[in-house]
């Protein structure tokens, strides 16, 4: 007996200090107590071995002993395993910043770092702008117009965004642009995300661009001119990044700059010879001015900086530069918005072009990726979370009015789970954009975040706009200037390829980035190895040591319920922020195990680096969903939705772990990761069907949890604007429950045979039942008019036989009729 309780009090204290990663020097006093307490309780074996155990710790733990033997052979070792960090890959570590992303690293999130960053939300010229402003542009399109009728938007509306400073939403108000925040460019693109051509010509020169690029890098000179016109479409801009043999891979630039002497404005100055091609770029055929990078080399050492190769240089081209090829078009897959390549050979431009001028020659790497960090949490994201709102707006909308069996669609099952599915993905898509936007504007340049944000919510919308796809089915698979889906849709992989294509994101850059820079102790660690600073090693690699053991500890005991946190959120909310805090131990912990057991062949085992990229991706989002839920308003039937999204997050973070386990190459260490983060196997499964049924029926029906989830969308409709969808779903569901009140009269009265059994159509039972008197005067107008509008928004689109060929041929026959026009 005395055995057994030594024991548990042994493990019971072990994990103790553990969890709170009180070093060797706890572990050891608890060890050696108990030893001696054994001893003197006749408990002899027990008691010897936990001394032995006690001396183990010291021999490893404690600094004057390990740094005799143990360190120096684990340095020698680190230094030969640890992963080599290219300089690419370094400065792509330096740029941003580290801020919650790392609390979910730490596997002991404090949750108030997250709750500190406050949201004021949009100022009141912010809110107007996106009232006002963006509701006449989107009034001014169609997608059927835009994509198959003009391959561009209208006349009209280019120049309304150059009068309104849509282009200039990041440009200062000092420079003449509108001065936003992150949020309200957020705002702004989520409002417009129902057109792509529209969304993507506003958001790529707020984005990734010289715009950007002037205000962190470039010279007064280049401000004072540039700026002004970019913010009020004088200047177009575009930035020529891609090429045929650098995509994903934009180190990878082939595209060279030559420093030598040339002729300008009549001049012979020093200045750069370029050759390049460049593929995908947005807005460059019409751009009036390029963004170029490139590599740079200086053979004859005009420079005077006694190396050849610079390094990725970007500079600012005008379009007239001569020489250079500009205005051919690209035909981006369901979105004609511009696109297009730039080619030049032996360009001669200044040296005054480089963006930032000779300073920042060789910088380009890392101005690109610290633009990127940014940029890339806002323009796509922003589209997807967008769409999500819309696709709320149209299906509910849809599947409500749809009617058959006698009964709204939106009230089969099977057209709930969808509808479900829509709603959550649209819900965490808008507090992530929402949430991230905001650290930005506190400061943070969110670099793991921006891969999360782009890879997670262009998959949701992916998912979205499939699912919006079924649920209408003829309606939106029918194109024509009725269809306000179906264009958008197939354009949904131009979002899942650009600004880093998915699979590469997700299998490279979120942990594979995230692993180094957000760890605690990593970075430093490769640092001190670097530097082969020995004291720095052993003091990092032991405070490592201690975090796994720690990570281990709460990892298991939350898992068997022991020891949650204490976490700043309501009752609804608690226990899904404990649950994230108990999986980013885990997390932490399996992260750890995988960069040990796999070293630098982590880099190739991807979907290992996936899976933990997946596990880091679904806390951030729930992270962030938890944190709209603490600070805005709630709304009826919003708590359903609330849960529906967590458990979503959480069953996808524990399947993410599940795979890590059954493919970690050593079964072993699988086995053993699976038992201290599982120990009772998985807690969360899919979301149940009662939560499905009632936010089904909150998004169809014309309740405030459809009015939130579509706020801040092109919803008015005014006279001279092209035809909104959204508008006439919410017009028709306003009155839905009056109708439906009279199907059920009409269905009842054709069980009775009380209708004539050839009125088969809706309206002829309306004309039948007023005659007989069953519906009056008033319901009787009412439904006449309410099935009209119904019939109007589920009619599709049809054209000549010949309206879509572009191409005709004559065919001459032998005195035989060709069968096929006969």
């Amino acid at each position: 007996m005395i055995t057994l309780l030594l024991i548990v009090l042994a493990v019971i204290g072990c994990l103790v200090v553990m969890r709170r990663e009180a070093g060797a020097l706890a572990a050891l006093a608890v060890l050696a107590v108990l030893g001696v307490v054994g001893l003197a309780l006749g408990a002899g074996v027990i008691g010897t071995l936990l001394l032995i155990a006690a001396i183990g710790v010291a021999a490893c733990g404690l600094k004057p002993i390990r740094r005799l033997w143990l360190s120096p052979r684990l340095f020698a070792l680190f230094k030969k395993i640890a992963p080599r960090v290219s300089e690419t890959e370094r400065v792509a570590l330096d740029a941003g910043t580290v801020a919650w992303d790392g609390e979910l690293f730490s596997g002991r999130p404090d949750w108030q770092r997250l709750l500190d960053f406050d949201n004021a939300g949009l100022s009141e010229e912010e809110q107007a702008f996106v009232d006002h402003q963006c509701s006449v542009a989107a009034g001014m399109c169609n997608a059927w117009e835009i994509a198959r009728e003009r391959a561009d938007m209208p006349e009209a509306l280019w120049e309304y965004l150059k009068k309104e400073r849509f282009f200039g939403m990041i440009i200062p108000k000092a420079y003449g642009g509108l001065g936003f925040s992150a949020k309200a460019q957020s705002a702004v693109l989520q409002k417009l995300a129902f057109n792509e051509t529209l969304m993507s010509t506003v958001g790529v020169p707020n984005s990734l661009g010289p715009g950007e690029l002037l205000l962190k890098y470039g010279t007064e000179a280049q401000k004072d001119h540039y700026l002004p016109r970019l913010a009020d479409g004088r200047d177009i801009p575009c930035f020529a990044l891609t090429g045929p043999r650098a995509g994903s891979d934009a180190t990878s630039i082939p595209d060279v700059g030559i420093v030598c002497r040339g002729m300008h404005d009549g001049k012979e100055v020093l200045g750069l010879k370029l050759t390049f091609e460049k593929r995908w770029i947005t807005l460059a055929p019409i751009a009036t001015v390029v963004g170029l990078a490139f590599r740079m080399f200086d053979p004859d050492n005009l420079l005077e900086r006694g190396e050849s190769d610079i390094g990725i240089s970007c500079a600012l081209i005008p379009r007239d530069t001569e020489g250079m090829e500009i205005g051919r078009r690209h035909h981006p897959i369901g979105s004609p918005f511009m696109n297009g390549p730039i080619r030049g050979k032996e360009v001669f431009i200044p040296l005054d072009y480089l963006i930032g001028g000779l300073d920042m020659a060789g910088q380009g790497w890392r101005m690109l990726v610290e633009c990127l960090s940014v940029g890339r949490c806002i323009t796509l994201p922003s589209g997807a979370a967008g769409i999500g709102r819309y696709a709320v707006g149209w299906s509910g909308g849809f599947t409500r009015i749809r009617r058959q069996f006698n009964i709204a669609v939106a009230d089969m099952e099977g057209v709930q789970e969808p509808l479900a599915r829509i709603a959550a993905k649209a819900y965490i898509s808008q507090a992530a954009v929402m949430q991230t936007a905001n650290t930005i504007d506190h400061g943070v340049k969110p670099a793991v975040p921006s891969a999360i944000l782009k890879s997670q919510l262009t998959e949701f919308q992916r998912d979205v706009l499939a699912d919006a796809m079924d649920v209408h089915g003829g309606r939106t698979v029918t194109l024509g200037p009725r269809n306000y889906l179906g264009i958008g849709y197939s354009a949904n992989p131009v979002s899942i390829t650009v600004e880093g294509a998915n699979i590469m994101t997700r299998n490279l850059m979120i942990f594979g980035q995230g692993a180094i820079r957000c760890h605690p102790y990593v970075l430093e660690e490769l640092a001190a190895k670097d530097a082969n600073d020995f004291e720095a090693f052993d003091r990092l690699f032991f405070r490592h040591i201690g975090l796994i053991f720690g990570n281990g500890a709460r990892a298991f005991t939350q898992a068997l319920g022991l020891g949650k946190p204490n976490v700043p959120f309501d009752a609804i909310a608690a226990p899904y922020a404990q649950d994230a805090a108990r999986l980013s131990s885990a997390f932490s912990l399996c992260a750890d195990a995988a960069m040990a057991s796999l070293g630098s062949k982590l880099k190739q085992r991807e979907m290992i680096s996936a899976r933990l990229g997946d596990v880091l991706s679904n806390l951030y989002l729930l992270s962030m969903v938890l944190k709209q839920w603490h600070e805005t308003d709630r709304v009826d039937n919003e708590a359903a939705l609330f849960h529906y999204s967590c458990r979503l997050l959480l069953n996808r973070a524990e399947q993410a772990l599940v795979d890590l386990f059954d493919n970690l190459p050593n079964r072993a260490l699988g086995n053993t990761l699976s038992f201290i983060t599982q120990p009772l196997g998985r807690r969360w499964h899919k979301p149940q069907d009662t939560l499905t049924r009632e936010i089904a029926r909150a998004i169809s029906t014309d309740s405030a949890l459809r009015h939130k989830l579509t706020s801040n969308t092109w919803d008015s409709w005014e006279e001279g604007q092209k035809e909104n969808a959204l508008a006439r779903y919410n017009a028709l569901l306003a009155n839905a429950e009056r109708a439906e009140t009279i199907y059920r009269t009409l269905n009842k009265a054709r069980v009775k045979k009380a209708l004539p059994e050839v009125a088969l159509h809706p309206e002829q039972w309306i004309d039948a039942a007023h005659e007989t008197g069953l519906l009056n005067d008033e319901d009787a107008a009412f439904m006449r008019a309410h099935e009209a509008e119904v019939l109007e928004m589920l009619t599709v689109d049809d054209f000549a036989f010949d309206a879509f060929v572009t191409r005709r041929e004559t065919r001459e026959t032998s005195g035989i009729e060709d069968e096929a026009t006969a």
